[in-house]
């Protein structure tokens, strides 16, 4: 796949340490990639053509089958059901009923969510992607088709959400590569300048629907991760400027709102800690959040426990 920008981009790697009372434990390679709206890659840590599968940080854009086929008008749907839509959820009561409420919406059993039971738990509806599950089903549901084949990659529903990725990115859809993410549904092997670029398109406020989706994910944070999780608290401390979605194995993205910026990051081992710290450290130096922001997400994602830290070195370069 090439470039937003069809150049090579590629600049020093940033590094996180976790320091045990100042001496280095572990080490984490880590890339990151700030794009515009255009497409333009603005600044560069590790290569812009890094690829890798974009897991649940394209929850937002699977979304898009909701928003623009009418799913959400015809059952009544509200922003909280757009909001689990996108989320990647700890299986919380409030959670897991708003999922429910989107299958009983559009008169759908819970049997025909096809993502697993958590380990522990009862019901799918308790797994962290069954709000994405429920929106896909609705879709087909609204639109006559088939539910129990909802998963497939040449199923409508999937069709018509590599259609959207397509759009956003400017290339034909059977260049994508699609593999099943843990939760079933196809996830997509993108290069990081592509995923800093669907970001900037979705905070950009240049389409309806992905305003709507911004303001579900933004106005209710707590649907969209859970108390004390990085994407929540990242936008209710941010109040509405930044929208955040997290994937697995290292992977987080977010979008500076009415702006036009994004921002993608994967940790090259997966680690999670080292995602957030990065983000952290990016963020200030962009100006992105406030002093006061900066500290109180560095006191939540930086403290790894009482005799230990996260250090974070490197910084993005401009193109």
């Amino acid at each position: 796949m090439a470039t937003p920008r069809g150049r090579r981009t590629q600049a020093a790697e940033l590094v996180v340490r976790l320091l045990r009372e100042g001496l280095v434990e572990s080490t984490h390679r880590v890339q990151a990639v700030v794009s515009d709206d255009r497409g333009r890659i603005l600044s560069v840590a590790g290569s812009a053509e890094t690829a890798t599968f974009i897991r649940s940080a394209l929850k937002p854009f699977q979304a898009l089958a909701v928003t623009t086929t009418g799913t959400l008008e015809r059952y009544s749907l509200s922003d909280r059901d757009l909001a689990i839509i996108c989320s990647s959820h700890r299986g919380t009561v409030e959670q897991v009923r708003q999922a429910f409420n989107i299958l009983w919406r559009a008169d759908i059993d819970p049997s025909a969510l096809q993502c697993p039971i958590p380990p522990g738990k009862k019901s799918p509806l308790e797994y962290n992607c069954s709000g994405k599950h429920a929106g896909m089903l609705a879709v087909c549901q609204q639109r006559n088709w088939t539910l129990n084949s909802y998963l497939q990659i040449n199923h409508p529903v999937q069709q018509l959400i590599l259609q959207k990725l397509a759009e956003l990115l400017g290339m034909p859809g059977e260049e994508f590569i699609a593999a099943r993410d843990d939760c079933g549904a196809p996830t997509y092997f993108l290069q990081m300048g592509q995923m800093s670029t669907l970001y900037a398109r979705l905070a950009s406020g240049n389409s309806l629907d992905m305003e709507r989706i911004i303001r579900a994910m933004v106005h209710h944070p707590v649907l969209i991760a859970g108390e004390g999780e990085f994407d929540t608290e990242l936008m209710r401390l941010t109040e509405g400027e930044l929208v955040s979605k997290a994937g697995a194995e290292g992977i987080q993205c977010i979008g500076r709102v009415g702006e036009g910026m994004g921002l993608a990051i994967k940790v090259m081992d997966g680690a999670k800690r080292a995602k957030h710290a990065v983000a952290v450290h990016l963020l200030r130096q962009m100006g992105w959040i406030s002093p006061s922001v900066s500290e109180s997400l560095s006191e939540l994602f930086m403290n790894s426990g009482t005799a230990s830290r996260l250090e974070v070195s490197g910084d993005l370069s401009m193109i």
